[in-house]
């Protein structure tokens, strides 16, 4: 698995992809591109993709959602936090297994 650390390829390679992923995970803060604007532009390609907003910026919350992320996390959270509202977004109680 690569972890995405930059906006402008999280949106390049979300372009790339045949199957789209199930939940995005967005950070505020990357170089290039920042998670708003990476968020306004997967959106504008797949408004319903579902998008986590994790941030240690609360100032970012309110705009986050505005724009339609799912939920937004302030940093920092345990991997059960994160893993039960990943669940709660695809409206599952399946098992999630992090790799």
């Amino acid at each position: 698995m690569r972890l995405l650390t930059l906006g402008e390829e999280a949106v390049s390679l979300y372009k790339q992809f045949v199957e789209k992923p199930s939940v995005i995970i967005m950070d505020h803060r990357m170089p290039v591109k920042n998670g708003i604007d990476a968020l306004k532009e997967i959106l504008n390609i797949n408004d319903h993709a579902i998008v986590i907003f994790a941030s240690a910026d609360a100032s970012v919350k309110k705009e986050a959602l505005s724009l339609g992320a799912h939920s937004f996390k302030q940093k920092p959270f345990d991997i059960e936090y994160l893993i039960s509202n990943i669940k709660k977004a695809l409206g599952s109680s399946k098992p999630i297994t992090i790799s």
